[in-house]
């Protein structure tokens, strides 16, 4: 089982032919797929993740420990979202919401890097606490965007959840009224 078995020698013939049809081992099982990186959420995540992680670097170099934890937490969460979502790991978990942590987590990294950003433009005139402000501000547009997104999604899903509980109530109305009439002319 462990450790896997090592590969026969390819044939010689076979060397200058592409491997099509293989799938590659490892690590490459851990990367999400393709098409999850291509679709909107996916994007977003990947823009959120890159966004925090260089708004992280601008802050290390910039000597600035108040405002490290924030962008590196951004970043961790992005990342593990980012997993969760292509792994499928809400489908996996029922027991949890994931929507509503999603949106916690955009929200709130959205307030605070606006604070942070403005805070590092204003306050601070190095170079780096100017770009990491900067970063800052497109990490907030991009949260903002998601947040934005995923609220209209829960929104979508809560309104056509009203419109079957509307429906099944006026069915079953109609249905005691139905009952009770039938009930007076015995």
């Amino acid at each position: 089982m462990w450790p896997p078995d090592a590969e026969p020698e390819p044939d010689p013939e076979s060397v200058d032919r592409p491997r099509s049809g293989r799938t590659v081992p490892g690590l490459r099982a851990l990367l999400p797929a393709r098409a999850f990186l291509c679709s909107l959420k996916g994007r977003l995540l990947l823009a959120e993740s890159g966004l925090s992680f260089i708004t992280f670097i601008c802050y290390v170099v910039s000597s600035a420990s108040a405002f490290l934890t924030v962008p590196l937490l951004e970043f961790l969460l992005a990342v593990y979202f980012l997993f969760a979502d292509a792994m499928q790991l809400n489908d996996k978990w029922q027991g949890l919401c994931w929507p509503m942590m999603d949106f916690l987590r955009c929200v709130t990294a959205a307030l605070i890097y606006f604070v942070i950003s403005i805070t590092a433009v204003a306050k601070y005139s190095e170079g780096a606490y100017k770009a990491a402000g900067v970063f800052g501000f497109f990490a907030t547009i991009v949260f903002a965007i998601d947040f934005y997104l995923i609220f209209n999604e829960v929104a979508k899903f809560l309104k056509q959840g009203d419109s079957v509980n509307e429906t099944t109530a006026h069915e079953t109305a109609g249905d005691h009224s139905s009952s009770s009439s039938d009930s007076d002319s015995e």
